[in-house]
């Protein structure tokens, strides 16, 4: 791969590693980091009702499964930042291919090829 063709992987992975940590940032702000009478705004030390607390808790949940998610991917997309610096980006870690750049567009910390990827999500459902 050329080096402009590097150049523009990795700033396209540098906007989205942005993105993501702005968006958990958020996320921590607005649900995780604060308690239940911060985030509803009711500062009344009255106790609250079983189905708001149950929406609460499930809001929260949510929220972390969104954070955690988002982590997991700017881990990704850190591996792919790393692939570029050691020069096997846009490699298939699988079968040692290039990736096509079509794949690569839409999923640019793609680790493996789409017949790889395709063997590796058979193998997760048990499909073919």
């Amino acid at each position: 791969m050329r080096k402009r063709e590097l150049i523009k992987y990795e700033k396209l992975l540098m906007a989205r590693k942005k993105a993501l940590l702005q968006e958990m940032g958020i996320i921590m702000e607005s649900h995780i980091a604060t308690t239940i009478k911060e985030s509803t705004g009711d500062l009344s030390s009255y106790s609250y009702h079983m189905a708001d607390q149950g929406t609460d808790a499930m809001e929260r949940e949510l929220a972390f499964m969104f954070a955690s998610k988002s982590g997991r991917l700017v881990y990704h997309i850190d591996e792919a930042l790393r692939r570029i610096k050691d020069g096997s980006y846009g490699k298939c870690l699988n079968c040692g291919k290039q990736i096509n750049k079509e794949r690569l567009e839409a999923v640019p910390y793609a680790r493996l090829c789409i017949a790889c990827k395709s063997s590796e999500e058979e193998k997760k459902t048990g499909r073919k």
